[in-house]
């Protein structure tokens, strides 16, 4: 599924929609751990499920100093990432990776999206820090994919 975070036309709502799309990640690495077998997996989705808390606590302080209320979780976006994972990890380490890379897929796209808004001047810094983050992930696991 290609999510539809950074169509948003207010950047309020494209922050919003950032943290949720965080959050159901942070969802999401919490269910690959659990799944995977192997140690050294299991620590880098630690560091990555780190960087996504980071995220929401940076976005959330923008949010804050903007006067909303920052989400504090995934909403029905969560269901759906997390779930991915917890199907896949019945059919081992390959599948929860593989659906961990769908998820990354989703947070590329969307933070790509998110530097070209029209008004995240002031954001767009942390927007390409964030995309580096999640660059960083899918080429991990897309590595690790490979070597399975």
């Amino acid at each position: 599924m290609v999510t539809t975070v950074g169509n948003e036309t207010e950047l309020d709502e494209l922050v919003e929609d950032l943290v949720k799309l965080d959050f159901a990640a942070i969802e999401a690495y919490d269910a690959a751990i659990e799944r995977l077998s192997k140690p050294e997996y299991q620590r880098q989705m630690r560091e990555f499920c780190d960087d996504h808390r980071d995220h929401t606590q940076v976005l959330g302080t923008w949010l804050r100093e903007h006067g909303r209320t920052p989400p504090d979780s995934g909403g029905a976006k969560q269901l759906l990432t997390k779930g991915k994972v917890i199907i896949a990890g019945l059919a081992g380490d390959k599948p929860v990776l593989q659906a961990m890379k769908s998820n990354e897929d989703d947070t590329n796209i969307a933070y790509e999206r998110a530097i070209k808004h029209e008004e995240a001047d002031g954001l767009r810094p942390v927007f390409e820090k964030n995309l580096s983050d999640e660059r960083r992930h899918r080429a991990w696991i897309e590595s690790a994919i490979a070597m399975l």
